[in-house]
């Protein structure tokens, strides 16, 4: 899909005051959940860690594609697959209303000032991240728009759970997700200046975009900075080589483009 804007920024959009209290609520949750024995880890398409673009230990495999690794390295693609990581942080879902209230104008104006108009309807809870030292998350899109990326309703007895005992990627039990895909995603800022080095955001528009293909999005550095981005568009969080990056994401649905 060809558009004219693949990116809209808003600098230093939330006060400090509503970032250190969004950290100090995501921090609490990953704390609660580590208490009560449930995992903080991300997980990523197929609830597994596994993928061709991060290698084990944190090396991030940066722009290249499974083909032009396996040139590199004389493995197989499969077998690089099978050696990789494209995730690593802890993560807390947030669901409180005055964070939507916050948020959501800016992802309205966004959508209009860009040229995107896309028609959504709702939105998934907010997923905080936390990145320390090392952490990662390699390329990935939050979405594909089309029908096959619909959200299927989960019934229980009927669709068999994953691996995991959870409920089977695709599938949702929020009968207002059913039908729907992911437009348009969110990420922001919570970090001030110099509390983190690395862990930079950064897109692929791919390989045939007029100018730059690869852009590291250094606008959003400022604390309380948000981005909104079509969420089919290509992006990762290259690893963090110091300090502690914090994030909060949010992706819109709504029907599949047509």
């Amino acid at each position: 899909m060809e558009v004219k804007n693949l990116y809209y920024y808003f600098q230093q959009a939330l006060s400090k005051e509503n970032c250190k209290k969004i950290i100090e609520l995501g921090n609490n949750k990953i704390e609660q959940a580590k208490k009560a024995g449930e995992s903080t880890e991300a997980v990523t398409i197929g609830n597994n860690h596994k993928s061709a673009i991060v290698k084990k230990g944190g090396k991030a495999l940066n722009d290249k594609s499974l083909e032009e690794l396996s040139i590199e390295t004389g493995q197989t693609p499969k077998s690089i697959a099978n050696n990789s990581y494209v995730r690593d942080s802890e993560i807390a879902w947030l669901t409180d209303q005055w964070i939507y209230d916050l948020v959501y104008p800016f992802l309205k104006t966004a959508n209009k000032n860009a040229g995107w108009n896309y028609d959504f309807s709702c939105s998934e809870s907010f997923q905080f991240t936390k990145y320390s030292i090392g952490q990662f998350y390699g390329w990935h899109a939050d979405g594909v728009g089309d029908h096959f990326g619909r959200y299927k309703r989960y019934i229980p007895g009927v669709t068999p759970l994953d691996k995991n005992g959870e409920v089977p990627l695709g599938y949702t039990k929020n009968p207002m997700f059913v039908g729907k895909v992911r437009k348009l995603s969110i990420t922001i800022n919570l970090n001030e200046p110099g509390e983190y080095e690395g862990g930079n955001l950064k897109f692929d528009f791919g390989p045939h975009t007029e100018g730059k293909r690869f852009h590291e999005c250094t606008e959003i550095r400022p604390q309380g900075s948000i981005i909104v981005f079509p969420s089919y568009v290509h992006h990762q969080v290259t690893p963090v080589t110091k300090g502690t990056r914090y994030s909060l994401v949010l992706w819109s649905l709504g029907p599949p483009f047509k």
